[in-house]
C-alpha cells in the first residue's frame, strides 16, 4: 500500500512538472500585433476565450490552467498589446500586473486648453468638449489660485501616458498634479500662484528663446509698474479664441475688442493665463531680469530673437530696421512687438 502511494505521488509530480513545462512554452498564433480590450468584470474563462480567438494562447484551457498558479491575483481590465510569442504563464502574469497599453500625449509648452483638448480628443478616449468641461472646473487648484477662471495655466506641459480608460477629469488631475509638483520646486511656500502663472503664460507665448524669457518678463514688469498697457498680441488672440472668432490673423477689430483678456484695451495683467507655461517661463516670471526695457520687437530674419528698447524712439528705430530687413529679404511678416500698436503706427 505504501509502495502504491509512493508511485502515485511520483506520477503526480511528473504530471505537474509536465504541465508547468507546457504552460511555459511560448506561442504566437497571429501575424500582426494584437490589441485586445479586456472589459471590466470579465471572468477568467471569458478572457481565455478572447485570447485563444486572437491567437495569443494555443488553447483557452492552457490559460485557465495557468490561472491556477496565481489563484489570488486579480486579472486587470484594460487594453493590452501583444506582439511577441508568450507562454500562458507570461500572459497571466501580464494580466495580473495590469501591464496595459499606454498612449502618449505630448503637451508642448505654451499650449492652451483648446490645443490640449484637440490633441487629447484625437486619442479617441473622450471628446474635446469633455476635456474643456473638466478644464473649467477649478477645484483642483483653488487653494493655489482661488481667482482662476479656468485651469488654463495649470495644466503643466509634459508627456503623459494614458490608457484607453483614462477620462478627461483623470487627465486634468494628472496635469494639475504635475503643476503642483513643479510649483513646489520653483516657489516653495504658499504664495498665490495666479499672477505669476498669468505673467509666465505671456512670456511663454512671446518668446521661444530660453535666454530671452527673463528679459521679456522684465518688460512686462516694467510696464505694469508704470501702469502702461502690456499690448501683448497673444492676449488679443486669446480673447478672439474665447469668443470663437479667431481667424489666424490679428485684425484692427481684434485690437479694438474690449474683451477683458485684450491687453490693448485694459491695463494690468489679463484675468488669467492665456496658455500653459513650462518651468523656465515660471522661473522667468518669478525672477525677471533687472532692466529698463519697455519695448521689444522681432529682429529681421528667421532667428526668432527680439530687440529690446528702453525708449519709444529706440523702439521705433528697431521697428524700422525690422521692416527694412524683411523687405530686403522678401520676408515681410506682421510686426511682433511690445507695443505693437505704436510699432504699427496705430497709436
Amino acid at each position: 500500500m505504501v509502495r502504491l502511494i509512493k508511485r502515485a505521488a511520483v506520477a503526480l509530480l511528473l504530471l505537474a512538472g509536465s504541465g508547468i513545462w507546457v504552460l511555459r512554452q511560448p506561442y504566437k498564433g497571429f501575424q500582426h500585433d494584437v490589441v485586445l480590450e479586456i472589459p471590466r468584470g470579465e471572468r477568467t474563462r471569458g478572457i481565455a476565450r478572447r485570447l485563444e480567438e486572437a491567437g495569443v494562447v494555443r488553447s483557452q484551457w492552457l490559460l485557465v490552467a495557468a490561472r491556477l498558479y496565481k489563484p489570488n491575483a486579480k486579472l486587470q481590465a484594460g487594453e493590452y498589446l501583444f506582439h511577441d510569442a508568450a507562454s500562458p504563464l507570461t500572459v497571466i502574469d501580464r494580466l495580473a500586473r495590469g501591464d496595459v497599453r499606454y498612449h502618449e500625449l505630448a503637451v508642448p509648452e505654451g499650449s492652451n486648453i483648446f490645443d490640449i483638448a484637440r490633441s487629447a480628443s484625437q486619442l479617441g478616449f473622450f471628446t474635446a468638449d469633455d476635456f474643456l468641461k473638466a478644464a473649467y472646473d477649478t477645484s483642483a487648484i483653488r487653494d493655489l489660485a482661488p481667482n482662476a477662471p479656468t485651469l488654463e495655466g495649470y495644466l503643466f506641459p509634459s508627456t503623459y501616458r494614458l490608457t484607453r480608460g483614462t477620462t478627461a477629469r483623470q487627465l486634468v488631475k494628472l496635469m494639475t498634479d504635475q503643476f503642483r509638483a513643479t510649483w513646489k520646486q520653483v516657489q516653495p511656500g504658499h504664495r498665490n500662484a495666479h499672477e505669476v502663472v498669468t505673467l509666465a503664460s505671456l512670456v511663454e507665448k512671446e518668446t521661444g528663446i530660453a535666454a530671452e524669457r527673463a528679459r521679456v518678463a522684465s518688460v512686462f514688469r516694467n510696464r505694469l509698474r508704470r501702469s502702461m498697457a502690456l499690448q501683448c498680441d497673444p492676449t488679443t488672440i486669446y480673447a478672439a479664441m474665447l469668443e470663437g472668432r479667431w481667424s489666424g490673423k490679428i485684425h484692427r477689430s481684434d485690437l479694438a475688442n474690449v474683451h477683458a483678456y485684450n491687453t490693448y484695451q485694459h491695463t494690468g495683467l489679463p484675468p488669467g493665463p492665456i496658455a500653459n507655461p513650462g518651468r523656465a517661463a515660471l522661473e522667468a516670471a518669478l525672477h525677471p531680469e533687472e532692466s529698463s526695457y519697455l519695448y521689444f520687437v522681432a529682429k529681421p530674419g528667421t532667428s526668432r530673437e527680439h530687440r529690446f528698447s528702453a525708449t519709444l524712439a529706440e523702439h521705433e528705430r528697431a521697428v524700422a530696421e525690422y521692416r527694412r530687413g524683411n523687405q530686403s529679404s522678401h520676408q515681410a511678416k506682421p510686426v511682433r512687438s511690445v507695443s505693437r500698436r505704436t510699432a504699427s503706427g496705430r497709436g
